[in-house]
């Protein structure tokens, strides 16, 4: 049973694959066990989610991307907030910590490093699409940037 949404603004994250890395960023101020996350945040009033995912990529990362797919939503269960996921491509730019007092680093990861910045798992259609862009690619080395 997923826990009820709670009244405060949306969350949108942007699930980005980009050669054989997935995109995440490490919040500088961790909510919780949630340090390295998807770009994501709160769905502003007459944004649409995909808009915010899109927004939030480039505030957080310095990426500019395109939402081409829409791979749920669910309440979240540790913050009880209603989460978008959007599958996102780099239309431009270098993933870096755009907004330093929000972000610490970001990395590019490879699917057999989900464990070790996401020990909890991700919700399972988001797992389905990185499992099915990943799987079948070379892994290659890119790393963290701060």
């Amino acid at each position: 049973m997923q826990p009820e949404p709670d009244s405060r603004p949306a969350i949108a994250a942007a699930v980005i694959v980009h050669g054989d890395r997935f995109l995440l960023v490490q919040r500088a101020v961790s909510e919780g066990t949630l340090s390295w996350q998807f770009p994501a945040g709160a769905v502003e009033p007459g944004e649409s989610p995909e808009d915010a995912a899109v927004r939030e990529t480039g505030e957080e990362a310095g990426l500019t991307v395109v939402a081409r797919a829409s791979l749920g939503e669910r309440v979240h269960p540790a913050t009880g907030r209603t989460m978008f996921y959007f599958a996102c491509d780099v239309i431009e730019g270098e993933a870096h910590a755009a907004d330093p007092e929000e972000i610490a680093a970001v990395r590019w990861c490879r699917l057999d490093e989900i464990e070790d910045y996401v020990p909890y798992g991700f919700f399972e259609p988001v797992q389905k699409h990185l499992d099915g862009m990943l799987s079948t690619s070379v892994s290659g080395s890119r790393g963290e940037t701060r």
